[in-house]
């Protein structure tokens, strides 16, 4: 019997992929474990692999689509089986999902757009309702309930737009996506249209759409405050080198800023937490995730149990997880689990900032670039490596008085260096 291939959710977060590369043709004889696909996730790159034996006979979605979870994306099974009957099943089995899927989007619509997708549904079933599915007749234009509502709240006609849904139907992306045809000017422009130039619209990654989402429900959900704080680093600069000349291996600042900020959690648990709605969950774990810059945007691979960990270890683990972030071979067990986040853009020379927490955390550390700064020490003015860390905190959780406490055994770590190895 055939075998049915869907969208699997590679990711917690993931709601649609992007289907980049085939790698198997219609055909061609497959394995269970063999690479069928490559899949664009919110998070990294990834392969869609077989589950069964047999021959690959159908492809559902051509390569460059973006693909839901659960919408059919192969068949497998006896070379010259009929795959007829899935196919007609499936087709009705979407027919029937449509509107609950396309309300369900992530791009959101007004509720009286929901109002009018709704009612345009009990119309749709009455007229479809013979052959069990939606039909158009020669005087109506076949369109889901949905973008009906869209196109008539955009004020955009139907009859200029080209389906790509099932029989030429119109749907959801075909609103999203359409443009209407330039006017022809006849008219030399003003000079503030010539002077505004060319544009390009750049079309969202999954990462990025996934960036945007969270990001935004972080900042609108939880109550963000920040607390500033300077930490000298001249110590910690001359343990730096000092595990360089010791063991040749060059540790970073942010290595160190990890372990510490993983010691400090220890001893303010309030910090290691997830908000929860009815409960706060304290772990007793800590996991650091540390933000890492990508063309895409930002990835958070973690650093498991950073505070049992050497300085060496964690050097050497986050440099190979940098790595993999930035070739998109990031499996999801080493970017998930965080209790933790750093973000470091001392690298760029950014002196201060402040970062949007990072669910599920409830704090996110924004670290500044290392700076010579004169300071008075012991009444006199020297010179110092200073650097300013900014705590974001979720006041639903963490206090002023909590964070403050924090940063102080965190201040106290990076200043006297030796003792995050007692």
């Amino acid at each position: 019997m055939a075998e049915i291939i869907e969208m699997p959710k590679m990711t917690d977060t993931m709601t649609e992929g992007v289907l980049v590369a085939w790698h198997k043709k219609v055909g061609d004889k497959v394995k269970a474990g063999d690479i069928l696909a490559e899949v664009e996730t919110d998070k990294a790159t990834m392969e869609l692999e077989s589950y069964f034996d047999g021959y690959l006979l159908y492809i559902g979605v051509e390569a460059g689509s973006t693909v839901a979870i659960g919408q059919l994306v192969a068949i497998i099974g006896k070379q010259d089986e009929d795959i007829t009957p899935i196919l007609e099943k499936y087709s009705k089995k979407v027919d029937k999902s449509t509107v609950s899927q396309e309300v369900a989007a992530e791009a959101p619509i007004s509720a009286a757009a929901v109002n009018t997708a709704q009612q345009a549904h009990s119309q749709e079933v009455l007229v479809g309702a013979t052959v069990g599915v939606a039909v158009a007749s020669d005087d109506r234009i076949k369109a889901s309930p949905l973008a009906k509502a869209l196109a008539k709240e955009k004020g955009i006609e139907l009859s200029s737009i080209v389906g790509t849904g099932e029989g030429g139907r119109i749907i959801k992306r075909d609103i999203e996506s359409f443009k209407p045809a330039a006017p022809i000017i006849e008219m030399v422009p003003p000079a503030s249209v010539l002077e505004a130039g060319p544009y390009v619209d750049v079309p969202l990654t999954q990462m990025r759409k996934t960036i945007a989402r969270r990001l935004s429900e972080s900042k609108n959900t939880a109550p963000h405050y920040y607390l500033t704080m300077a930490i000298r680093m001249d110590k910690a600069a001359e343990f730096r080198e000092q595990i360089k000349n010791d063991s040749g291996t060059k540790i970073s600042y942010n290595d160190m800023i990890i372990k510490a900020a993983a010691l400090a959690l220890k001893k303010h648990p309030k910090v290691n937490a997830s908000w929860l709605g009815e409960s706060i969950r304290q772990y007793n774990y800590y996991n650091i995730g540390m933000a890492v810059a990508m063309e895409e945007g930002l990835i958070v691979p973690v650093i498991k149990n950073a505070d049992a960990k050497g300085l060496i270890e964690i050097s050497n683990e986050a440099r190979l997880l940098s790595e993999k972030a930035r070739n998109k071979q990031l499996q999801p067990q080493e970017y998930q689990g965080n209790t933790f986040t750093i973000s470091n853009l001392g690298m760029y020379g950014i002196e201060e900032f402040t970062a949007i927490i990072n669910p599920p955390d409830v704090c996110i550390l924004a670290v500044g670039a290392i700076n010579e700064q004169p300071v008075v020490e012991n009444g006199q003015i020297t010179i110092g490596k200073i650097m300013k860390v900014t705590l974001s905190c979720d006041h639903r959780v963490v206090d002023g008085a909590v964070g403050s406490e924090f940063l102080q055994t965190l201040k106290y770590l990076l200043e006297n260096p030796i003792r995050m190895l007692l």
